[in-house]
């Protein structure tokens, strides 16, 4: 009987020792998402622990948008706190704000979050770090949107290599929209320095039109993260668009899916 209590402990332990996290391209988060998109979005992401948003929209509306995503998921049974970035440094046209939301029961923010300045002048949507806490361990999530693929975005993602030497006491995991597939060979110094994707052969931008349910196309999404100091577990791809009869509404809420991974710190 005792062995049994034991085992039960371990197994419920085991099913707390994860941290969910979830990231997603909302595409021009901002006052041209209606309430009911953010609702939606809100049910979309609740299930999770920390979510990473990428193409918040850096003039009026973008932050607003934020904080109403926010407070309907506070209506949702869990405490929920926010981050928002400064828009990012390249030209107007491009830029762009990120944000972060986190269960304050589940995870603690270490610091103030902060955009890249070292590189700010090579990246155009520079990353946007968050240190949290868990479990007495920490790590940092690198929010990132790259620029588009006829710009080449290898040509900013280069840079990533040097990063985690910059900030040599952060476990850095690299979250967002890269535009860019796993398979690209400017990953490989990352994956020479312990670096996974936690996603491989995963399309996740939509399509313009869906037939038949081939509705993505592009690896662009992903997360990245050290394996010497981090297990990603149960990564799963959400595709939201099967929640709409009509593929052209579901694009309303995003032209990408999101993506989750389940993350234990070693």
């Amino acid at each position: 009987m005792k062995k049994y209590i034991i085992s039960i402990f371990l197994f419920s332990f085991s099913l707390n020792a994860q941290v969910k996290i979830l990231t997603w391209n909302v595409e021009n988060l901002g006052n041209s998402k209606s309430d009911s998109i953010i609702t939606y979005i809100a049910n979309t992401v609740k299930a999770y622990d920390i979510v990473a948003l990428q193409e918040v929209v850096a003039g009026d509306g973008g932050a607003q948008a934020v904080a109403k995503l926010a407070d309907e998921l506070n209506r949702k049974g869990a405490k929920w706190d926010y981050a928002i970035s400064d828009p990012t440094s390249s030209s107007a046209y491009k830029t762009e704000r990120y944000a972060f939301l986190w269960k304050t029961a589940k995870v603690r923010l270490v610091n103030k979050p902060w955009l890249e300045k070292k590189y700010g002048l090579l990246i155009d949507r520079e990353p946007y770090y968050a240190t949290f806490e868990y479990n007495k361990k920490q790590f940092t999530l690198a929010n990132f949107h790259a620029i588009t693929k006829s710009k080449q975005p290898e040509t900013e993602i280069k840079h990533f290599k040097n990063l985690p030497g910059q900030y040599p006491n952060l476990n850095i995991i690299f979250i967002g929209d890269f535009n860019c597939p796993q398979s690209h060979t400017v990953f490989n110094p990352l994956k020479k320095m312990g670096y996974k994707p936690a996603f491989e052969n995963q399309k996740t931008s939509l399509k313009r039109n869906c037939q038949e349910d081939n509705c993505l196309s592009n690896e662009f999404d992903n997360i990245w993260y050290n394996s010497n100091k981090t297990v990603v577990s149960n990564p799963k791809a959400i595709h939201f668009y099967k929640d709409f009869n009509d593929f052209a509404k579901a694009k309303e809420v995003s032209d990408h899916i999101p993506l989750t991974i389940e993350l234990e710190l070693k």
